[in-house]
């Protein structure tokens, strides 16, 4: 019996660096093996349920990936303790370290840097032509830009290879205000805007408060894309974004990456009490967001994935359908039955962020 071809994807969000800096994960052991060295740890609400790895994401054709850097800064008495470092010099030195182990994970050859429309061009072919020996591409991008102590060092990050940024994660930040927070992107966030239109760095809408997104639209002509977003008016809160802000990334060509964490799935997830099993949260919820935003776009050139899996949570919180992030291979069946189109899949599983690069890069 011959097995169905698998499906190529692009994931626009894996906190890779993350986990092997702060969760100390071993990317390149197996799942089983990280999940039972968790065995008893309580430090992390999601240990020994870890769903990537190396291994994993090549079982899910998973070729390329967005990986971040992510280092929060927050003022005394911000209302975000234990999260965050205490100065933006910190999350700086946080943020070369985990890139740091980006590199050390190239050099032992597990990932390759895609910094530019050639390196694009290069990886998809001897992905397709030699899948087993070909590392898996990275595109580095910055979650929350508290770590930027200067413009001198946004320009020595894009030399480095940076070629995205959120401006803000959770709470007010030093460029702008997140997630349960709310302000505007003031001066410095100007500042840094108009540096990465200059640099080409693409401005990722995720995370911004509703301010801070208008003002960013506002100022901001280079190329933007919600690495990790769902949609508000199907679970109401300030993470998502409302129509009226996905209709405005329609208009301005971005692409919005389906993300799957169950709280953003379906509304009135309890941390700690709510199950994937308990709240019927599958791959299919997932797609439910696809669909309306696809209804508001027109089309389907507009959705891809952007799953955040492990991104502070794992099994536990994620679509009871999946084990790890291999599973993603299950997704173009159960688009199919939705009624999309072989080219919509295609589209969705990897190809609208690739047009969006080859579009956007120089």
């Amino acid at each position: 019996m011959n097995q169905p071809t698998k499906h190529f994807f692009f994931d626009a969000h894996l906190d890779l660096s993350m986990n092997a800096m702060e969760w100390n994960r071993d990317l390149r052991w197996s799942i089983s093996e990280i999940r039972a060295s968790e065995e008893g740890m309580t430090d992390k609400p999601d240990r020994g349920n870890g769903m990537v790895n190396f291994e994993s994401l090549r079982q899910g054709n998973v070729g390329i990936v967005v990986g971040t850097q992510i280092a929060r800064y927050a003022k005394r008495n911000s209302g975000f303790p234990g999260k965050s470092w205490n100065s933006p010099a910190q999350a700086w030195a946080q943020t070369q370290g985990q890139l740091a182990w980006y590199r050390a994970m190239a050099a032992d050859g597990h990932i390759r840097f895609i910094t530019n429309k050639t390196d694009l061009e290069t990886h998809l072919e001897e992905w397709k032509t030699q899948p087993v020996s070909t590392p898996i591409g990275l595109i580095q991008s910055l979650e929350g830009a508290d770590s930027i102590l200067s413009m001198h060092h946004l320009e020595k990050a894009y030399e480095g290879g940076l070629r995205a940024i959120g401006p803000a994660h959770y709470g007010p930040g030093v460029y702008a205000y997140g997630t349960d927070s709310e302000g505007g992107i003031g001066q410095k966030g100007r500042e840094l805007l108009k540096e990465m239109e200059r640099l080409g760095i693409i401005l990722d809408a995720t995370h911004l408060c509703d301010q801070s997104f208008w003002e960013a639209m506002d100022h901001f002509k280079g190329a933007v894309w919600a690495s990790h977003s769902n949609c508000r008016s199907l679970v109401p809160h300030n993470r998502q974004f409302s129509d009226e802000q996905l209709k405005v990334l329609i208009e301005r060509g971005a692409v919005i990456g389906s993300v799957f964490d169950t709280w953003m799935l379906r509304p009135n997830w309890k941390r700690g009490v709510s199950t994937p099993v308990s709240e019927n949260i599958t791959l299919d919820t997932v797609i439910d967001h696809m669909d309306h935003i696809c209804q508001l776009a027109g089309n389907a050139q507009h959705v891809a994935i952007g799953s955040d899996l492990d991104g502070a949570f794992g099994k536990e919180q994620s679509p009871a359908d999946m084990d790890t992030i291999s599973d993603l291979q299950k997704l173009p069946f159960l688009l199919k039955n939705r009624g999309y189109s072989e080219e919509e899949i295609t589209g969705i599983c990897s190809e609208n962020w690739l047009r969006f690069l080859r579009v956007n890069w120089k």
